[in-house]
């Protein structure tokens, strides 16, 4: 019998965590040739984890040369469990990237399996919201074949046969062992003798690296195990599925459950009924109501998974204890996905007071921010986080559907309620500072944000985008409402076009939200090529009437131009640059010509335009009156960007370098003189620039008219843009 940490695993664990390895034996399936195939071998093991699904790993669906199993028509094969066999079919393969995806794409050694039976009763495993750390008690089970056989087709009284692998890479059939009711006992890769052997173990991980999770090389990994559950005893949770034993250091490997968090429609297999466009939110979802569905009153069921969790956490003094949990994962689950895994971060980061990202692994669900916040912490304080971050996703999902009509939206309100009523229950027993910490908090949006993401060129040599709109809170804060995210894209034309048709709604639903008589501000994140974007001309709906006339949206609200390259990681020289525009006593306008006396042509930027640019002093900002679509004032905005300069001005039709300054552009470049001087800091450029247009457009100030296509650039790298959506390879520069 193994221990672990000095603690030796006797009788009283053994009573304690009975029930629960009972539900474990009859959760773990195995899987096999279709119903009725003759002499049919079992390949590995698998866990079922919501009505009607089983988890397994994607090799055990593979033989040992990596083709496909035998299955019957249509890729049908068994899943054994409770004395039958049932039929089903591999639905998800989380082991191939995304067709879109490079090749260091993260994927999986996961597999989703569907029963085809809709009648199929049977358990359903708990599985955890949180990341394995130290285990000390655990189980691994294997499935097993319906009648007097094992997994090998053997008797169960004979001896067991067959070395085990990695299962990271074999697909073989794997051989049976033997054991009491359902579990697969763990045991050595030898022959085993034809008594039931024990099967409590203890397992500490000694790492988790890009194999997975790792546990001692002392505990042998059955063969047949591969695919089915491994389970943390103290948690009651399983936490892993089994992949095998590794061949060369002989480590026990299994792929951590939060992997499933991957799972995405692009693992879909081909002709397969899936779970719709966010299939892990929908597999959460079902597991946790059905978990909760258990546990209702007059149901005819014997004791459930969560019964022998509350057996085993009885006494532990947790004010949120496991049967908070069960209610708390209902409610989420009844919730819609939120739009953007960032929120989840960022909830999770201001219930734990932490300005980053709140954990190394994806928080792609509420169920994923719930299982972020065990913190180890005392009773008290995991009330308090928990009721905490459950209020924050109240609010923002009831805020999410509050004006939208329809039964659908009134469904998530009415749900949202709910979760707010079993949170304020909860928060009675809180001391009166957090109570009122943890009251309503209206987020006040302070800017709107729509950014254009360069996909690729199409044959034609056209750039295809797709673009987002977010709501911006400060400090790189963001929460994006607005999404048009497909494989193709689409020219940029047709993607402003896009925006223009709803982003209208957008801004007023902020300023609504910023409070009475706000106007947030636009911001436009465009990549390069595209900095001669004249937003601030931009036509927009003035109400939300269906039949809304369209009004300029630069005159009313400041509107500025970001980099679409720049984002969370900050350069030094952008962030010095910045603190130098901030605290510069007075602003200067720096005139960046062709040549500056180099006498430089078309082509890549005089060496003296970077010698003017990176020695400009603290208060300087570019100002060009080129064209920056292309040509000199192309190259020389990527040299200020370069340079680390985060604000600069330009008209958004400048003129090109065949043409000569004229008046015109000695008038430009008074205008943003006077526009400088005694302008308060940079700060104050955003507001300064739109009443600026608010004057050419009314044509009430002589000498505005230059100003009615004002770009300002005002990069601020203290409020970084948010990350893409995924990893693209990103278009170069042409």
């Amino acid at each position: 019998m193994a221990t672990s940490q000095g603690r030796t695993a006797g009788s009283g664990d053994r009573a304690r965590y009975a029930q629960l390895l009972d539900h474990a034996g009859r959760t773990t399936v195995g899987l096999r040739a279709a119903p009725g195939a003759p002499g049919a071998r079992m390949w590995g093991s698998g866990v079922l984890i919501a009505p009607g699904w089983v988890l397994t790993c994607a090799h055990v669906l593979a033989a040992s040369d990596g083709r496909r199993r035998e299955t019957g028509p249509d890729g049908v094969f068994g899943v054994a469990f409770g004395g039958r066999v049932v039929p089903a079919r591999q639905a998800y393969d989380l082991s191939r990237p995304a067709p879109e995806a490079g090749p260091g794409a993260a994927r999986a050694d996961l597999a989703l399996v569907r029963l085809l039976d809709p009648e199929a009763g049977h358990p359903c495993a708990w599985l955890s919201d949180q990341p394995a750390t130290l285990l000390e008690d655990a189980y691994i089970f294997r499935g097993h074949d319906s009648g007097g056989h094992d997994s090998g087709g053997h008797d169960r009284s004979g001896p067991d046969a067959g070395g085990a692998r990695d299962g990271g890479t074999s697909g073989g059939a794997d051989a049976g062992c033997p054991g009491s009711r359902a579990a697969g006992d763990v045991h050595g890769d030898r022959a085993a003798p034809a008594a039931p052997v024990d099967t409590f173990i203890a397992v500490r991980f000694g790492a988790r690296d890009a194999r997975g999770l790792q546990f001692g090389s002392d505990v042998r990994v059955t063969p047949g195990a591969s695919g089915g559950p491994l389970i943390d005893c103290d948690r009651g949770e399983v936490v892993g599925i089994v992949k095998g034993r590794h061949q060369q250091d002989h480590v026990g490997l299994a792929v951590p459950v939060t992997a499933l968090r991957g799972l995405g429609p692009e693992h879909l297999v081909a002709g397969a009924e899936g779970l719709g466009p966010d299939p892990y939110h929908a597999l959460m979802s079902l597991h946790d109501r059905w978990h909760w569905a258990g546990q209702e009153l007059g149901r005819a069921t014997g004791p459930t998974w969560f019964d022998a969790q509350h057996a085993i956490m009885a006494g532990r003094g947790r004010l949120w204890g496991v049967q908070e949990r069960l209610q708390a994962l209902d409610l989420l689950a009844r919730l819609p996905a939120p739009r953007d895994p960032l929120i989840v971060e960022r909830a999770v980061g201001e219930v734990l007071d932490r300005g980053e990202r709140p954990a190394a692994w994806s928080l792609r669900t509420w169920r994923d921010g719930h299982g972020a916040l065990y913190q180890g912490s005392d009773p008290y304080t995991e009330l308090r986080t928990f009721v905490h971050y459950l209020r924050i996703v109240a609010q923002l999902t009831a805020d999410e559907v509050r004006d939208q009509p329809g039964e659908a939206a009134a469904a998530v309100r009415e749900q949202a309620v709910r979760l707010a009523e079993f949170v304020q229950a909860k928060a009675v027993v809180l001391q009166p500072q957090d109570r009122r910490r943890i009251g309503p908090v209206r987020r006040r949006p302070r800017s709107v944000l729509v950014e254009f993401e360069p996909l690729f060129y199409d044959e034609g040599g056209a750039e295809l985008f797709n673009w987002s709109v977010s709501e911006g809170y400060g400090q790189g804060q963001w929460l994006r409402v607005d999404v048009q995210e497909s494989a193709g894209g689409v020219p940029f034309e047709q993607a402003r076009e896009q925006v223009l048709r709803q982003l209208g709604g957008r801004l007023l639903r902020a300023d609504g939200a910023a409070g009475p008589g706000a106007r947030v501000r636009l911001e436009v994140a465009v990549p390069e090529g595209h900095w001669h974007t004249a937003a601030g001309q931009w036509e927009v709906a003035a109400s939300t009437r269906r039949t809304a006339r369209l009004r300029p949206v630069g005159p009313g609200r400041a509107v500025i131009l970001r980099d679409q390259g720049r984002r969370e990681q900050v350069d030094p020289a952008w962030l010095r640059r910045w603190q130098g525009l901030r605290t510069a006593p007075e602003l200067q306008a720096l005139r960046v010509r062709p040549g500056e006396g180099a006498g430089a042509r078309p082509g890549p930027c005089a060496e003296s335009v970077w010698r003017l640019l990176e020695t400009a002093g603290e208060g300087a900002l570019p100002a060009l009156c080129h064209t920056v679509a292309d040509g000199f004032g192309r190259d020389a905005v990527g040299v200020a960007l370069d340079t680390g300069f985060p604000a600069g001005l330009w008209p958004a039709r400048g003129h090109g370098e065949e043409q000569d300054c004229d008046a015109g552009c000695e008038e430009f470049h008074r205008g943003v003189r006077e526009l400088l001087q005694g302008s308060g800091g940079v700060v104050r450029l955003p507001e300064l620039v739109r009443q600026l247009r608010a004057k050419a457009a009314e044509a009430a100030e002589e000498g505005t008219h230059w100003a009615r296509d004002l770009v300002l650039l005002y990069d601020d790298p203290e409020d970084p843009i948010p990350p893409l959506f995924a990893d693209r390879p990103q278009l170069s520069p042409r």
